[in-house]
């Protein structure tokens, strides 16, 4: 399989991991940081806005994933190389974000 199928399913993972935050945190009716926000990343943006960016990163995710070669889940180096993405972007968001929700500072 070529390399870029990897990447795509390494960057659609991430992707999809950046939409759980955003739809759950839209869905619960909270405010949530988003690149919307003022200044990006750091102010909050609503729930709806947060809901349509969750909803983004979903469909996205699903194009690098779904739609970029012959992704299978049972083939161990195609759903590596998604879990791997989904893993990174989730530890990075809690490095970035947990300062802002009571989570451990970022130079920690």
């Amino acid at each position: 399989m070529p390399w870029y199928q990897y990447l795509s399913y390494f960057a659609g993972g991430a992707v999809l991991s950046n939409a759980i935050p955003h739809f759950v945190s839209g869905v619960m009716g909270r405010s949530f940081q988003s690149p919307f926000a003022k200044p990006p990343g750091k102010g909050l943006s609503s729930a709806t806005v947060n809901v349509w960016w969750g909803a983004f990163n979903v469909v996205v995710g699903y194009l690098l994933i779904c739609r970029v070669g012959d992704f299978d889940i049972r083939i161990a180096a195609d759903a590596g190389s998604a879990g791997l993405g989904a893993l990174l972007m989730g530890i990075v968001a809690a490095r970035i974000f947990g300062p802002f929700h009571g989570g451990v500072a970022a130079g920690r």
